[in-house]
């Protein structure tokens, strides 16, 4: 059907208030930037400066401007900018970020009101001018942009119809802050290059406070996001500069930000312990799916067109016959040759088809990169990337939403094809929000993974982030300042810095000066001190990361059956409970109840209501950690007992594998007494939960009662746990204790309704009783009184258990106490899904041991006053034989000859006298001091060095620009030499044809070969 058919049909119309909406779609205002520095990467640019001119006349004060070196646009390509949706930048196998011909339009828009666009390509300048102040002013429904150009060298006009560009200039000098032509060409001439782009945005948004949105005050090399508090918030969302740092997962261009270059960052350079795990998957189809509609839709319509040439032709030769004028031959060969270019195109659609038919099948392989973040902890997540640009940040995953501290600074990052995702429009999110969440899932399962390979929570995780200078009990807080630990960091985590010139990565080798060295904006591969990596020549280095290997445990079919027999069992267990359960609805239904069955006093309900007030705050990311030393030496149990009355005594000798039964309805459980009873621990400061601990009795049954008491709170303490469990994951598998125990929440609720009103009831619970024929010959020692009251107190504490030859760390929610020992109920912060998520424990055996405290700068007063009430330390062992006196001697020795070895120049005790020193004044040593004043001429000597090395790399860079300004002048002369030799020749044999160097010099060889 024939175009013209169409011309009285009505056409989709863009609004003028098209260019607010399609704005909106940036929350995030640092994305809107974002869009404007990926247009300039998208052109090749190798540097973009973002800075801002005041203006007080406009609104927000001042212009915003992004100025880049690309490869600019000419006219025609300029027009495409005004076409929404219209992008060059699609192809299958195309690597650049823009794909929907929009981000200029929405980004800009999103910042301010109007953009005035100046860009150069070839012998073209060209302006384009986009602005809703102008649509505003003059009424107009329509978006109407002027777009004038001239010539790069005459600065005339190039248009073929003068009044047009006359209104369009006009408007530009009416509306936009160039008020003349002088004022647009003084715009053109600040892209110094041959060909780039200027956009300026003005008039920008303003908040509430008719305050701009960029607050570019308060940080002159910075563009900062206004009302944004330092504290609680991501650097990246604060910050511009922090956030185009990480914006590109390989930058390749310079960025400046008010003049100062942005230290780009390759995440996976800046992490320790950093290792790559290969993902495949054929879950990812959705982009792949609509890719291969779209070929075939292309395949089918090539396919028509060619055969209906071929068609044509075969028409036409029929037609002809015998005829073979001119005329109809070059009629007939025109028709062939188009049927056959058809024929091939539709071939190459067909075979383009196929191969994506093909790729749609096979698996989509990502490579996971995993690394700890040791110079601020609390920026952890997944970084994840689409094309190399950044669209989601800090996604935590897998262990890191259980709260706890497994895989706590852990970073991933991960770079997504087109093809396998495909972002919004607003470069923030994904368009396929359920395949990113199985990405998301996919990540988890590695990172635990990762987590495992590395070992940390093996040796343990406060000790592994107190060896980077992490002291401090809050996640949050920065790492110690001091020298060793900037130094230990430094060592683990080698430089990475790009060249300003070349562009390439190079990594430094570690000096111990550098550490909190200032590099230049302009470093270049010549100051680099690796001799193979200091010329902008040398190709770049890859980085070798370690690869993983995703263990996954296979559950067998055996497995799997028992596994649901379990939850079956579980579940019947549940109901037949629920069914026994009595509803109260008046006060003659509680006479009914049995006589003994007691509720805490309204103290009790208080503490339940505390109870489930702490439970609906979330849980802090490293909470406070007890005072307790992480694996603390415990004292032999022959001396516990004497030495610290106020501790726990130690444990009997273990028999074989005896556990205690977990289950409440076994009427003789396993005698604790076979458990070893709590190693001696220091004193802790009183946990936040507390407050469970239940009032003294004053009947005369009070100690009974104040032990069936504490017995009948840890058990509706657990039950309160294992429900919060059930609501929040009902997949995981529970401890069978906690199903058993659950029909008990529903009485314990009852109860306290009664007990609110007034009525004391009591509960009847059978009192847990020891075996005492199956106790060991030996009588255990008993659990001192003080300590049996003492025991709630541990609720709250932060410990780590052994499970399966493995660590992991866990909170203690439950306490159980006895005659013979403590037992402590620990939920896990993250184990495998095959281990129950927490477990029961005895007090001081092996298989459990607390977290180290809070270094003493970051304990709060309250925390070193209980320390110091703490027992007074214990008293040297004197019952072990003595130190030898050939050892001490030999110990003096050799310290005074590691003295004398590193003995600092101009000490203040001579280095004679260490020879005659005895051991005690070897001890009263001031080595602190010692090794400050070593340490400083170590930095001054080291100092002397790299200043003499800077110094000769400066003079041989001096020499080196010296030696190619007299290269380049030197090739000048020669090439004007050699532009006399022609002009003399020409004028003595005019016929001479010489057109190259090459040709010159054969013939000058020659006149010399024939003269000799």
């Amino acid at each position: 059907m024939a175009y013209s058919s169409y011309s009285n049909l009505s056409r989709a119309q863009l609004t003028f208030e098209y260019l607010h909406t399609n704005s909106t779609t940036h929350e995030f205002l640092f994305g809107a930037l974002a869009e404007l520095v990926d247009n300039s990467r998208d052109a090749n640019a190798t540097r973009i400066d973002i800075y801002t001119e005041k203006r007080p006349e406009l609104r927000g004060g001042y212009m915003l401007c992004f100025l880049d070196d690309g490869i600019g646009m000419d006219p025609n390509e300029a027009t495409h900018v005004i076409q929404f949706g219209k992008s060059n930048k699609r192809a299958p196998g195309s690597t650049q970020i823009g794909q929907y011909g929009n981000g200029l339009k929405s980004g800009s828009m999103r910042i301010g009101k109007d953009f005035i666009l100046f860009t150069k390509k070839g012998n073209a300048l060209t302006c384009l001018f986009m602005s809703r102040t102008f649509h505003e002013e003059e009424g107009l429904d329509e978006v109407i942009v002027p777009l004038p150009s001239w010539d790069l060298k005459t600065k005339e006009p190039l248009t073929s119809d003068p009044e047009k560009y006359a209104i369009e200039t006009e408007l530009i000098f009416k509306y936009s802050p160039f008020k003349n032509e002088q004022q647009l060409m003084e715009q053109f001439n600040k892209i110094e290059s041959s060909s780039g782009t200027l956009v300026i945005v003005y008039n920008l948004k303003l908040m509430d406070n008719r305050e701009p949105e960029l607050d570019v005050e308060t940080d002159h090399q910075d563009v900062l996001m206004a009302g944004t508090p330092a504290e609680g918030v991501k650097p990246e969302r604060r910050s511009f500069r922090a956030y185009a740092a990480v914006l590109y997962i390989d930058p390749r261009m310079r960025i400046f930000i008010q003049g100062h270059k942005v230290r780009t960052k390759r995440l996976s350079c800046c992490l320790y312990k950093p290792r790559v795990y290969k993902y495949s998957s054929t879950r990812f189809k959705t982009r792949a799916e609509q890719e291969v509609k779209k070929a075939d839709h292309l395949a089918k319509i090539a396919e028509e067109k060619a055969r209906e040439a071929e068609s044509k032709r075969l028409a036409l030769e029929a037609r002809l016959g015998e005829d073979l004028s001119k005329d109809s031959r070059a009629i007939l060969r025109k028709v062939q040759d188009s049927a056959m270019m058809l024929r091939r195109d539709a071939d190459t659609k067909k075979m383009i088809l196929e191969a994506k038919q093909k790729a749609l099948k096979e698996p989509k392989e990502l490579n996971f990169i995993f690394g700890v973040n040791i110079e601020q902890r609390d920026l952890d997540g997944m970084f994840v990337y689409n094309c190399s640009r950044l669209i989601k940040m800090y996604e935590k995953t897998g262990p890191q939403l259980e709260g706890g501290m497994a895989c706590g600074g852990v970073v991933g990052v991960v770079d997504v094809p087109y093809l396998v995702l495909e972002p919004t429009h607003n470069k923030q999110d994904f368009a396929d929000a359920k395949e990113y969440r199985h990405l998301l899932k996919s990540m988890g399962e590695h990172l635990a993974q990762y987590w495992k390979d590395t070992n940390i929570a093996q040796k343990g995780i406060v000790k592994f982030w107190d060896e980077f200078g992490y002291l401090s009990a809050s996640w949050s807080a920065p790492p110690s300042s001091e020298s060793r630990y900037k130094r230990r960091r430094a060592m683990e985590i080698p430089l990475t810095i790009q060249c300003d010139k070349c562009l390439k990565w190079r990594t430094l080798p570690f000096q111990m000066d550098a550490v909190d060295k200032r590099y230049p904006d302009s470093w270049v591969c010549l100051m680099n001190p690796d001799s193979s990596q200091d010329r902008c020549d040398a190709p770049e280095q890859r980085q070798n990361l370690p690869c993983g290997v995703l263990k996954k445990d296979k559950q067998t079919a055996e497995d799997k059956q028992k596994e649901l027999a379990e939850k079956i069992k579980q579940q019947q267990e549940k109901l037949e409970a629920l069914q026994k359960t009595t509803t109260i609805k008046s006060a003659a239904d509680l006479k009914k109840l049995p006589l003994d069955v007691s509720m805490k006093p309204t103290t009790e309900s208080s503490s339940q209501a505390t109870r489930s007030s702490e439970r609906s705050i979330t849980r802090p990311r490293s909470p406070p950690l007890p005072a307790h030393l992480k694996n603390a030496p415990s004292a032999p149990p022959s001396r516990a007992t004497s030495q610290r009355p106020s501790r726990t005594p130690a444990p009997p000798p273990l028999p074989p594998k005896v556990e205690p039964s977990r289950s409440r309805a076994a009427a003789k459980p396993s005698s604790p007494a076979t458990k070893p009873v709590p190693k001696a621990t220091a004193k802790t400061p009183p946990a936040s939960r507390g407050s469970r601990t239940p009032a003294k009795a004053s009947s005369a049954k009070a100690a009974a009662a104040g032990q069936r008491k504490r017995i009948i709170e840890q058990e509706d303490s657990e039950e309160e746990e294992e429900e919060e469990e059930e609501e929040e994951e009902e997949e995981e598998e529970e401890s069978e204790e906690s199903e058993e125990e659950e029909p008990q929440t529903k009485k314990s609720k009852m109860a306290a309704a009664a007990g609110n009103r007034g009525k004391v009831i009591e509960k009847a619970s059978p009192p847990k009783r020891v075996k005492l024929d199956e106790a060991p010959e030996k009588a255990p020692q008993q659990v001192p009184e003080n300590d049996t009251k003492n025991a709630q107190k541990d609720k709250g504490l932060l410990v780590e258990v052994r499970v399966n030859k493995e660590w992991y760390t866990g909170k203690v929610i439950a306490v159980e106490t006895n005659k013979q020992s403590v037992r402590w109920k620990v939920k896990f912060d993250y184990v495998p899904r095959s281990t129950p998520k927490d477990r029961w424990v005895f007090k001081g055996s092996d298989e459990v041991r607390l977290m180290r405290p809070p270094s003493p700068i970051s304990q709060t007063p309250d925390t070193q006053q209980e320390t110091e009430k703490g027992p007074a330390p214990m008293e040297p062992d004197t019952t072990q034989p003595g130190t030898s006196r050939e050892v001490t001697d030999s110990l003096v020795t050799m310290l005074r000859t590691m003295l004398r070895y590193f003995f600092p120049p101009a000490f203040r005790i001579p280095k004679d006298d260490v020879n005659s020193m005895t051991a005690e004044e070897l001890v009263a040593f001031p080595l602190k001091e010692y090794f400050q004043q070593y340490e400083s001429g170590l930095q001054s000597l080291c100092n002397s060095y790299q200043s003499r090395a800077d110094a000769r790399a400066k003079a041989v860079e001096e020499k080196s620009n010296s030696n190619e300004v007299k290269l380049k002048e030197a090739d000048e002369k020669l090439q004007k030499l050699r532009t006399n030799i022609v002009a003399l020749l020409q004028k003595v044999q005019e016929d001479i044809d010489i057109n190259t160097d090459d040709e010159l010099d054969a013939y000058i060889e020659d006149l010399l070969t024939k003269g000799d």
